[in-house]
């Protein structure tokens, strides 16, 4: 039987569905395993499908104060995080042609402006803790773009370039390229800025109702409905598409499909969720080893992700790498 070869259009539509539709699953299973590492029966892996279909099945609810922002921003979030899988080597080992269209701080500033929409709707809202999430949000924001940077840079220049699909061709040349300390420090940096991304403990924990320690669950607190659902679901994205920058350009790029077989694609699929579980079961130990700081330290927090970016450029250049 001949192997049924996909056009890289095809191909670009399975990457993007792949964050859409498995997305609800990582969160699943990561929210399950926490509940049994705490010693609870827990929701069940599939809850997220569940309940995103029972929000767009609700009505939608917008507060006096709001205005179109409000029920634009989850939208342009969405949006948002459709168009990143389009850049990044999710499937593929190899580059598709909307890959070159952006590099991995084009990437970073799209998930920027998805964050500022829902922050900037949050604000529309007049809810004081809306409010109060958003300003959180923006502020820890500024304060940890300057790792991002720092973090991007730093790859780029210890592998000769900044398009994700060439990095990870970079640090799967060779183990000596995926051993270099400057490597190892910038996908350490890395993996801070995805913790704190996420939002998950030290920096917040998604099992609480504590308005004072939310940030960002405290930014849709005002939504309801298949709003609230695309925020949900956006939410998810982001830290699974968050998962595949940090396994499939900084520590495990290996398991991509290395030809357009559809075999070879629909393989690399499974491949990932393994990968991206993985990921998970680590951020949910450090979630049940550790308690969440105080808002005050989160600065300190993401200093340090700063500070390995600094010495990861230090020890490329006066250690040899």
């Amino acid at each position: 039987m001949a192997a049924v070869e996909l056009a890289p259009a095809q191909i670009q539509v399975f990457q993007v569905l792949t964050i859409v539709l498995f997305a609800p699953l990582v969160s699943g299973g990561i929210a399950h395993l926490e509940a049994r590492l705490q010693g609870r029966r827990g929701p069940r892996i599939l809850q997220p499908y569940y309940d995103l279909t029972k929000l767009f099945r609700k009505e939608t609810l917008v507060p006096e104060d709001a205005g179109w922002v409000f029920m634009a921003a989850p939208i342009v979030a969405f949006t948002c995080y459709m168009i990143v899988p389009l850049l990044i080597p999710v499937l593929t080992a190899f580059p598709l042609p909307l890959g070159y269209m952006g590099d991995i701080l084009g990437g970073a500033f799209i998930l920027t402006l998805a964050g500022f929409a829902v922050a900037l709707a949050a604000a529309e809202t007049g809810g004081p803790y809306a409010q109060l999430g958003s300003s959180r949000a923006m502020t820890f924001g500024a304060l940890i773009e300057p790792s991002i940077l720092f973090v991007t840079f730093t790859v780029a220049l210890v592998t000769t370039t900044d398009l994700p699909y060439f990095e990870a061709a970079a640090v799967r040349s060779s183990f000596s390229e995926w051993i270099l300390p400057a490597h190892l420090l910038a996908a350490l940096a890395f993996f801070l800025v995805v913790l704190n991304d996420t939002g998950r403990i030290p920096v917040e924990t998604h099992a609480s109702t504590l308005e004072f320690g939310m940030i960002d669950e405290a930014r849709t607190l005002e939504h309801s409905g298949p709003l609230f659902a695309l925020l949900k679901w956006g939410s998810a994205m982001k830290q699974f598409i968050l998962y595949v920058l940090l396994v499939n350009v900084f520590i495990a790029p290996w398991g991509l499909a290395g030809s357009r077989d559809l075999g070879a694609v629909l393989v690399a699929i499974p491949i990932l969720l393994a990968k991206a579980f993985g990921v998970g079961a680590v951020f949910t130990v450090i979630d049940n080893s550790f308690s969440k700081l105080r808002l005050f330290k989160l600065t300190e927090f993401m200093a340090s992700a700063f500070l390995l970016a600094i010495l990861a450029v230090l020890v490329l250049y006066l250690a040899g790498g």
